[in-house]
């Protein structure tokens, strides 16, 4: 492990409870809705309302974090979080369901907030692409394990919802015991959507194709698999395939950006997208070891589209605003998130649950010819002056300052805890400031007095005697006088 990474390891491991337990409640939310007979266009409008509310949270989390701090923020948005799940069985209602699911996506964001600042607070430019990369390793593959808890014989309906939020739960253990200060939030000003499309649109354009396709996929490819006549442990199986099939292939792909044309490989990344997506039509029929390969060659593709595109949006902006658009571009694509459930919903409503992937298809077909007028459109950028790839997670703009191809020195934010901590700096400096004052105050009465004493030894010696010295001469003057009288006594006597 390197060394970078031991002050997060706390973190890291907040995120893999916490990815481990909200990975597969949409899939669980998914399923269950479709076993209650809700139609495929009310699921999809009730998953899209959990990327709504992690847009919203995108834009306003933060000020829940600012007012009471990172742990305490975290520990409100878990609980609210577990809670929800929890109310999940009690009534199956889908416009119930649907206010779960924006609370959910809203804290969602507000932990991930949480979460990125911290990692950031840790990154220097030397170990930022490190951690990055441990942080999504760890996101990716704690909600594609996580899909396994559908396994989990549940009679009652109520044993994997409790399960999901236990583990959500746990979540706050290693932040509120973690020794670490509170870091502050990266104050991550996201590029106007015009400045944005100005820059690249086909970056624009890719976002919100990603969004729409994988919004799609989290939200309705349980239905698909449910349509299909999987049970709860294919359905966990498939999503998982597609989700780590999403992390094998983004850094080859990348890679190869880095190389060539990254509007080529753009390009040709979306005809793959859409092959395979057609591809996916009559694969049910070839057996399900063959759909889990084509699956996670989808989910490979899918995902490499986000990250390919924010690289060629860096290519055509100044160092300064690669932060800014980064934190545009996890907008945009929440923006797609949001529209796609529903948009392939009302498709697999139509024709069927391979509907899902004949809309990805489509937006594939779309993509590709945005893409190709582009080509035309702007000469390419020279492979040498082209920034490196790097994957990016799709949570919240506070992520963007951990790409290492961005400005380092970003402003913060700084949270209740660091006002705290400043007005109980303040006091302790006060409280030290008076003890000093009040140390030098007795230090000199001491040599205020050692110089009253050498002012009274001084007036003896010019004659001018005290108060007390007469007194004590008077004293001396009457215990001579006494022996002396009584001498002359004897002498008479004598006489």
């Amino acid at each position: 492990m390197p060394r970078a990474v031991q002050p997060v390891l706390a973190l890291l491991l907040a995120v893999i409870l916490f990815m481990a337990g909200s990975g597969p409640l949409g899939t669980v939310v998914s399923v269950r809705l479709e076993q209650a007979q809700a139609s495929t266009l009310v699921i999809g409008l009730v998953m899209a309302a959990n990327f709504l509310g992690l847009t919203l949270g995108a834009l306003f989390a933060f000020h829940v974090v600012t007012r009471v701090g990172h742990v305490r923020a975290f520990a409100a948005f878990a609980a609210v979080m577990a809670a929800a799940t929890l109310a999940y069985p009690l009534v199956v209602d889908e416009s119930l369901w649907a206010v779960y699911r924006l609370t959910q996506g809203f804290c969602a964001a507000g932990l991930f907030v949480c979460i990125e600042s911290w990692l950031n607070d840790s990154a220097t430019p030397e170990n930022r692409g490190t951690i990055l990369a441990i942080y999504m390793t760890c996101l990716y593959f704690a909600q594609g394990g996580g899909q396994f808890v559908l396994t989990v014989p549940d009679e009652t309906g109520y044993l994997i919802f409790t399960l999901i939020a236990i583990v959500m739960i746990l979540a706050v253990v290693p932040v509120a015991m973690t020794p670490r200060a509170p870091p502050m939030i990266p104050n991550v000003s996201s590029l106007s959507f015009k400045r944005l499309w100005i820059a690249s649109p086909l970056g624009i354009f890719g976002c919100v194709s990603s969004g729409l396709i994988l919004g799609s996929v989290y939200g309705l490819a349980p239905v698909y698999a449910s349509g299909l006549g999987f049970d709860l442990s294919d359905t966990a199986t498939f999503m998982s395939a597609i989700i780590f099939g999403g992390v094998l292939l983004q850094w080859p792909l990348g890679r190869l950006s880095d190389i060539y044309d990254r509007r080529l490989v753009i390009v040709g990344t979306m005809i793959a997208g859409a092959v395979v997506s057609f591809l996916m039509l009559p694969l049910p029929a070839l057996g399900f070891p063959v759909l889990l390969v084509v699956a996670a060659l989808f989910g490979g593709i899918g995902f490499a589209i986000y990250p390919l595109c924010v690289a060629h949006t860096n290519d055509h902006l100044e160092r300064e605003e690669r932060v800014g658009a980064s934190g545009g571009l996890v907008l945009t694509y929440s923006a797609g998130a949001t529209v796609g459930p529903p948009v392939a919903a009302a498709v697999m409503s139509a024709v069927g649950p391979s509907g899902l992937f004949v809309f990805s298809g489509v937006i594939g077909v779309v993509s590709i010819g945005f893409a190709a007028w582009r080509l035309k459109a702007r000469p390419p950028v020279p492979a040498d002056q082209q920034m490196k790839f790097q994957t990016l997670p799709r949570t919240t703009p506070v992520a963007a300052p951990l790409d290492p191809r961005g400005e380092e020195i970003v402003e913060t934010v700084p949270t209740v805890s660091h006002g705290y901590a400043a007005e109980t700096l303040e006091a302790v400096e006060a409280h030290a400031a008076q003890a000093a004052e009040a140390e030098l105050r007795e230090i000199q009465g001491e040599f205020d007095f050692g110089e009253a004493e050498a002012e009274a030894e001084g007036a003896g010696e010019d004659g001018a005697e005290s108060p007390a010295a007469e007194a004590g001469d008077a004293a001396a003057d009457e215990a001579g006088d006494a022996p002396a009288e009584g001498a002359r006594e004897e002498e008479r006597a004598g006489a």
